[in-house]
């Protein structure tokens, strides 16, 4: 299996480590990429490099698209970061660190380059247990998305569909942190903050931060990360 190619969406963050991890277990040959499109936290981008190195992928794309054209999001634009928000204030609607449409360009992007490599799947780290409501991180938005890809690309006509794959989507951060230990992920190379103070710093405070914690403390291990910061 190491001759197959896969696609890894692969953000510098935790899950999408883990999951690159978890497809070179499985013996694929991984070509991430990695999308730098004007994000506040840009720091994730030499997360990503690092990981890649890591990993040693067969190959990393960083692609650049400017998204903060459009803004409409705390991370593409001038809007403040929610921060210290508690488990129920995060479920309650979507947040406005939802960037509009993202994973749909994202993954759009990751089939373009699929089927150039003739691969037959993506690997994406979308969870929909510990998220902060994004609607394109749920199974039916995957399952959507899937049939595009059929229908629209000339491997999926001729019979060869791109699947996606996204082995954490029913996993807690628990989960994910345990599952991402057994596979010796380098934690402290993963940024999840939307925020990064001076040197990088995870602020602690945005929901994004709030989570991995929560997962680090359920999984009992202490975040290397966060560790480093103090």
């Amino acid at each position: 299996m190491s001759q197959i190619p896969v696609v890894v969406l692969a953000s510098g963050g935790l899950d999408s480590t883990v999951t690159a991890a978890m497809a070179k277990a499985a013996g694929y040959a991984l070509h991430l990429l990695t999308i730098d499109y004007g994000q506040r936290h840009q720091f994730e981008i030499d997360c990503a490099k690092n990981i890649a190195t890591w990993l040693g992928v067969h190959d990393h794309k960083i692609l650049q698209l400017d998204l903060r054209i459009f803004g409409g999001s705390a991370l593409t634009d001038q809007i403040p970061v929610p921060t210290d928000r508690a488990a129920h204030e995060r479920g309650q609607k979507i947040p406005v660190t939802y960037v509009p449409a993202r994973n749909t360009i994202f993954l759009s992007l990751a089939l373009a380059y699929a089927e150039v490599l003739n691969a037959r799947k993506i690997f994406f780290g979308a969870n929909i247990l510990d998220y902060s409501g994004y609607p394109d991180c749920r199974p039916e938005f995957i399952r959507a998305f899937m049939e595009v890809a059929k229908q629209g690309t000339c491997s999926g006509q001729e019979g060869h569909p791109i699947e996606v794959e996204a082995p954490l989507l029913f996993m807690t951060k628990r989960e994910i942190i345990q599952k991402g230990q057994e596979l010796h992920v380098p934690f402290h190379l993963t940024s999840s903050c939307y925020q990064p103070g001076p040197d990088n710093r995870p602020c602690g405070h945005c929901d994004s931060c709030l989570i991995r914690q929560e997962g680090f403390q359920g999984a009992q291990i202490p975040d290397p990360a966060q560790m480093s910061a103090d």
